[in-house]
Order: C-alpha cells, then structure tokens, then sequence
C-alpha cells in the first residue's frame, strides 16, 4: 500500500534530504507536494489530501504546531520533524505522537512511517493529535490533561488525575489507576518521571512514581514507606526524603 505524502519545512536542504531518505529507504511513501511555509503547507494538504505530513516545527511565521490549530481537525497522520525543543517534546511526547530529531536517523525514519502506515491501513481516527492540540491550546486543565500510553494493542489516553502511580519492570512500566485497572507499556519509568513532574507526580524510588492525591500516608517505622489508596506501600529512597516532605507538604 502506498502512504500519499507531504513535506513542510522552510528550509530546502532539510526537504532534500528527506526526499533522498524516503526515496531510498521508504519505498511506500509517496510525495505529492512540497511547502516552504505553514500557508503553503495548508493549502497542499486542502489539494492533495495526503495520508502522511512531515511537517517542521519551527518555522518562520507560523510554526508547524499554529498550522495544526488552524486545521482543527486532521485526517491524516503526521511525522514532526524538529530541532530540540523542550515544550515541543515535551507536548509530544504526552500525546505520543510520532517525531524525527534532526539530523534524521534512517531506522528512527522507518519505524515512525512504519507505524504511520498501519494507522492510515486501518483508518483508525487519529486521537493522538487530538491530544496534542488540546494541550498546544492549553484548553484543559493540568487535572483533565490526557497522556497517551501506547500498549501492544492500542494507545490509551488516561487523564493524570486517574493514575494512582507507576511501577517499573525492566524496561516495561505499569501505570495503576483508580478504577483499578493496569496498563502496560514497553518503556522505561524514567520517561515519564518529567513529563508526569508537573502534574502531581514525584519518583520516590527507583521503581516508583506516585500520585500525590492518592498518597494515604507517610509510614515512618521499618525504614519508612509510602502507603497508596491502593494498598500498596512504596518505598522511599533515602536521597529522595526531603524532595517528598516538600512533595507532601510535611
């Protein structure tokens, strides 16, 4: 199946060399146009309808994420491709979305059209975007942001007022909610310890990330532990106990 494609990005060295990754390494991708700007990107995507956008963050005028506002709602998959940004990875990769870091790595390249692929085979509506523009628009409260959690069969978005906390295993983490429900995802605990920091959220151990609303309490004897809602007593790593009287407010 060919994935119709197109690329937005002011800058023609980086759309060059795109075209010369795709064409020797995504022989499914198709490129129906170019644009140099977000206005120009706009009306390729109204003309063409492409399954797949490439599309640059940071651009002179509008920036990639001001074009996704203004199309509201996106029938197409999209691939970011940027420079570092911290706010822009950061919203990124809440909402799960697909990016490129420049310079672009060919395997990264390829498993990011990979998965882009069997959404556009599968018609599956792109949620993931949703996510990411609701938090661009700054819409939601930090208690009704949405994370994106991408399990084997489907990704999840769970407000973070919901999760309990998170418990790593290797390079798997469990999130536990408060229904009572856990979902498993295929990375380590350590990326989501930044992104979760800012909604109530602190690594107290090396395995453990915990929910301030649901803490019951502080358990000072045997070592010292955190008791959850849940029933699950946490432990504390010693160079973390002042970080979480802060936390708790104690």
């Amino acid at each position: 199946m060919k994935i119709s494609s197109v690329i937005i990005d002011d800058e023609a060295n980086n759309v060059a060399n795109l075209i010369l990754l795709l064409n020797n390494y995504c022989a499914d991708v198709e490129l129906l146009a170019t644009a140099t700007s977000a206005d120009e990107g706009k009306k390729a995507i109204k003309k063409h309808q492409p399954d797949l956008v490439f599309l640059d963050i940071q651009m002179p005028g509008k920036s990639g994420f001001d074009l996704l506002r203004e199309l509201g709602d996106p029938a197409f998959e999209i691939i970011f491709v940027t420079a570092y940004n911290e706010f822009a990875i950061h919203a990124m990769k809440f909402s799960a979305v697909d990016y490129l870091l420049k310079p672009i790595a060919i395997a990264e390249l390829q498993s990011a059209v990979t998965r882009a692929g069997k959404r556009v085979g599968l018609k599956i509506q792109n949620h993931k975007l949703e996510n990411l523009i609701n938090l661009l628009q700054q819409q939601q409260s930090k208690s009704e942001h949405r994370i994106g959690l991408t399990t084997l069969k489907e990704t999840r978005f769970i407000k973070t007022d919901e999760i309990v906390r998170c418990e790593s295993y290797n390079n798997y983490t469990t999130f536990y909610l408060a229904n009572g429900e856990e979902i498993v995802v295929s990375k380590p605990i350590y990326e989501y310890e930044q992104l979760l920091g800012d909604y109530g959220f602190l690594r107290c151990s090396q395995s453990h990330i915990i929910n301030r609303i649901f803490v019951k309490s502080w358990v000072k004897e045997s070592g010292g532990y955190i008791l959850m809602q849940d029933g699950k007593q946490v432990s504390i790593s010693r160079n973390k106990k002042e970080e979480l009287k802060a936390f708790l407010n104690v």
